[in-house]
């Protein structure tokens, strides 16, 4: 087991939130990480934590939306660390707006980052895990894939668009019989700085729509999706609720987030004059990993543990099933006494 070749992973979108958090928890495995993100201070940083917990760290400023960049990073890391394991596809941009008072070029660029961004990674990691028909690809997705909602919309159709990519993949490989693996994790809210500079043009703060979670319950599932061949994972139960819900009673929803989807998802206080805007360049110094919800957060997910707990979940229903079976024939034995 000490002998194990450490995996070759690599991260887009690994200089803050959860990418930056996803980079610890394979460090800890003493993996090789190629952290992918624009040039900013937060990508040596994380390359320093990356280290410092075991890992080797490879950082390489890019911006994914540049396909010859993303396949020259690919090539680098497999020379410098060999075969690619695992490529995850954390990076994006947003825009909190409503529609209307989004330009083209801002739709074009959210775009560009987040749903080509994507594309471009899973080529790149194709093109190397077809020829040693082997290798997983996660990508970082969220319940807005499927419960799209307002002030988001560029966000939100550039996650449905990484959906649909991503299943028509998923069965090329299957019919290929191909031992690539490709999932997609879907994220509730998590306290990320991207609410600290993502552009906005709402008058007030924005803000996940509560409850929140610490970026590190997001990279246990993205880590844990990694090493088991699941179809996607659901990841806090919000996620849960929000896909199945739209799939049972979407006019509802609709409904609902039209009395809450704009006021969740504002703080109370003004945007601050001085605030950063990452849309099209990088925010020049490290905003780390976590956000400013700190207090807000939780720093777990029961769902998670469930889902990656199917058997252990599975065996004590079964046991509560039979103790309550045993309780029941027993009353009934001392009844009929």
């Amino acid at each position: 087991m000490h002998n194990k070749k450490p995996e070759v992973v690599v991260i887009t979108g690994a200089s803050a939130g959860v990418g930056r958090a996803t980079a610890h928890r394979f460090a800890r495995d003493g993996a090789r990480i190629a952290l992918i993100a624009r040039s900013s201070e937060g990508l040596e940083r994380a390359a320093e934590e990356v280290r410092t917990l075991g890992g080797e760290a490879l950082p390489i400023p890019l911006d994914v939306s540049d396909a010859d960049a993303v396949e020259a990073a690919a090539e680098r890391v497999e020379q410098e660390f060999g075969p690619i394991d695992i490529w995850v596809n954390d990076a994006m941009a947003t825009i909190f707006s409503p529609v209307h008072d989004i330009s083209p070029a801002e739709f074009k660029r959210a775009t560009e980052v987040t749903y080509l961004g994507t594309v471009y990674g899973t080529m790149a990691a194709l093109k190397r895990m077809r020829e040693r028909n082997r290798g997983t690809i996660v990508q970082v997705g969220s319940a807005l894939a499927y419960r799209a909602i307002p002030l988001q919309s560029a966000y939100c159709g550039a996650k449905f668009a990484i959906r649909g990519f991503t299943d028509a993949l998923r069965v090329e490989l299957m019919h290929d019989q191909s031992d690539i693996h490709i999932t997609m994790v879907q994220l509730s809210a998590f306290n990320t700085p991207q609410f600290q500079w993502g552009r906005t043009k709402l008058p007030r703060r924005p803000q996940p729509v509560p409850p929140i979670f610490q970026p590190e319950v997001a990279a246990k599932g993205i880590h844990w999706a990694a090493h088991h061949r699941r179809r996607e994972l659901n990841v806090g139960f919000p996620a849960v609720k929000a896909i199945l819900g739209n799939k049972l009673f979407p006019k509802l929803a609709d409904r609902r987030l039209v009395k809450l989807g704009y006021a969740g998802q504002m703080g109370k206080l003004p945007l601050p004059e001085d605030r950063p805007d990452n849309l099209y360049e990088a925010v020049p110094e490290d905003y780390g990993t976590h956000g400013r919800f700190d207090t807000r957060s939780k720093g777990y997910s029961l769902q998670l543990w469930a889902t990656t707990h199917r058997g252990v979940v599975a065996a004590g229903a079964l046991a509560a099933g039979a103790l309550l079976w045993a309780g029941r024939r027993g009353m009934r034995a001392g009844l009929r006494r």
